[in-house]
């Protein structure tokens, strides 16, 4: 075998350093050629073929500079709408992706010299969202269909929910209305009748020399010893007759209660009260662990990963950072589930009477997919929910 024989270690080894990358400085865009050291790329340049490329550079400079910077903002943009649509990652890693087609536009035969000059570009042209962390360069790919979209949807959304609410304001209405009716149509019709005798009833002067007074709001024990025997209240008989039906009401009130008083009664209709108002259509809030359910995301590997939430948008979609690729999808609720820890564990609260409260995992029922809690800090300190759901209830990020 020869020295200089194709199937050597050495003529092996070139060609397979030859395929992958090398350093940019060595690289010529005009020739389309890659030198592996700095003495090749030398001699390149001093070559006759790569003197013909300079003398057709030197006619048009600019042009042939600004053809090779939309060439490589174009390609670098579509990869990224391709790979990274809806995440927000770092610059470099959308880089090193894009460079590993040899084949590339280099960056060194482009107007920008680095790649922060190139990520400050694209965020003055507005065509991806910015962010220097400490960490680095932070892009997200601005999709302007894709936003309109998802305002669409938010409104509609809005829509539902609006209507929602008006139908549970017109539901609660009528049976207001047919508890009044109810109410109107099975009174004491005595009473009522003895009303209006009193009412029919004329003042009649009396044969003494009598004054009438009308008592009017409150009076003291002292005013009325204070007040002579002579004087006479007319509608004292009126006032004592309600005051005992009231105590009557109250006492069937009492036995008729299932065992409990009356304070049990309105702590019931508290919490009910309560449970209603909080009861949303929308659960996320920030600091909590949830998992992806959405199959749309199974390509980048986000089906049935947890992460995250870090920002709340429109109350309906989340910012998710995934807790193994630290990558930050946005992401609607409707494809996100809420994850239960282990006994002991810290939960959030996302729904309910106790919306937004820390609590801590006492036990699970498994049956009926329901969990006890303990809430821990702020006003409800102490107090135990026997039976959450475990739709209300994900795992708080520590």
């Amino acid at each position: 075998m020869g020295k200089n024989d194709f199937l050597t270690p050495k003529a092996i080894a070139n060609r397979t350093k030859a395929k992958g990358l090398q350093k940019l400085r060595w690289y010529c865009q005009m020739c389309q050629k890659q030198c592996r050291d700095e003495n090749g790329f030398k001699c390149h340049c001093m070559s006759e073929s790569h003197r013909r490329q300079m003398e057709i550079f030197g006619q048009n400079p600019n042009r042939i500079v600004s053809g090779y910077s939309e060439e490589f903002e174009s390609l670098f943009l579509e990869h990224m709408k391709r790979s990274h649509r809806f995440s927000r990652v770092a610059a470099t890693v959308v880089y090193n992706e894009y460079i590993a087609d040899c084949h590339h536009v280099h960056m060194n035969s482009t107007q920008w010299a680095t790649l922060t000059e190139f990520v400050n570009h694209l965020g003055r042209t507005g065509k991806c969202k910015v962010e220097e962390t400490p960490k680095g360069w932070f892009i997200t790919y601005a999709d302007g269909e894709f936003d309109a979209f998802f305002k669409e949807k938010m409104k509609r959304k809005r829509f539902r929910a609006d209507l929602a609410d008006e139908e549970k304001q017109e539901r609660d209405i009528k049976k207001q209305k047919e508890c009044a009716e109810h109410l109107m149509a099975a009174g004491d019709i005595d009473c009522s009748e003895k009303q209006l005798e009193l009412q029919s009833k004329p003042l009649k002067k009396l044969e003494t020399n009598q004054k009438i007074t009308l008592q009017l709001g409150s009076y003291s024990k002292s005013a009325m010893k204070e007040k002579p025997e002579s004087t006479i209240f007319l509608f004292d008989e009126l006032d004592n007759e309600k005051r005992k039906k009231g105590n009557k009401d109250s006492e069937k009130a009492g036995k008729n209660s299932k065992g409990g008083s009356v304070l049990d009664e309105l702590m019931r209709e508290q919490e009910q009260a309560k449970e209603q108002y909080n009861r949303k259509d929308y659960w996320l809030c920030d600091g909590i662990i949830v998992k992806v359910l959405s199959k749309a995301l199974a390509d980048k590997g986000y089906y049935k990963q947890k992460g995250v939430v870090r920002k709340v948008i429109d109350k309906y979609v989340g910012e998710i950072e995934m807790l193994e690729s630290k990558h930050v999808p946005r992401v609607d609720q409707e494809e996100l589930e809420t994850v239960i820890p282990q006994v002991g564990g810290h939960v959030r609260i996302v729904n309910g009477a106790y919306r937004r409260s820390n609590a801590r995992l006492l036990a699970i029922d498994t049956d009926n997919f329901c969990a006890k809690v303990q809430i821990e800090k702020g006003i409800y300190d102490g107090k135990i929910l026997k039976a959450i759901d475990y739709e209300d209830i994900s795992k708080l990020a520590q």
